[in-house]
């Protein structure tokens, strides 16, 4: 049975329209010709995600996303997305793109992650904000 779930970890965060949003993912993942197992959202603070940072990548940076893939077969989607609500709060305000907007763009972004598009060279990231954008387009919510 494939799910979507959204936890918390040492903040406070109540997701708005969750099973809009799980629909949403759902149905992006599916277009892109995968199919959904589980999928855990993880919301945090920058502290906890920055110790995710340090532990698990040897990276000592804030960011808003770290994804990580728990597929066993090829096409299936399992996997841990840990967002900082903090991060996300301040890129909102940073890009005017509205918390509820940029917390999308994030949630899509670690979907795609799992699906193979990377961000870490200047062409892969265009194609992958390019996605983010058509998925973000997609929605009818917000």
């Amino acid at each position: 049975m494939p799910s979507i779930n959204f936890f918390e970890e040492d903040i406070s965060f109540k997701l708005k329209e969750k099973n809009k949003v799980k629909a949403w993912v759902k149905s992006a993942v599916e277009a892109e010709g995968y199919k959904l197992n589980e999928l855990n959202y993880i919301f945090c603070s920058d502290r906890h995600l920055l110790q995710i940072n340090q532990q698990y990548l040897d990276h000592d940076t804030y960011t808003d996303i770290i994804t990580f893939d728990n597929s066993e077969k090829d096409r299936v989607i399992e996997g841990d997305v840990f967002i900082s609500i903090e991060r996300i709060r301040e890129n909102a305000i940073k890009f005017n793109s509205g918390e509820v907007n940029e917390l999308h763009r994030v949630i899509i972004h670690g979907a795609l992650h799992l699906l193979g598009y990377t961000d870490k060279k200047a062409e892969s990231k265009k194609i992958m904000t390019g996605k983010e954008d058509h998925y973000l387009s997609t929605r009818n919510f917000t």
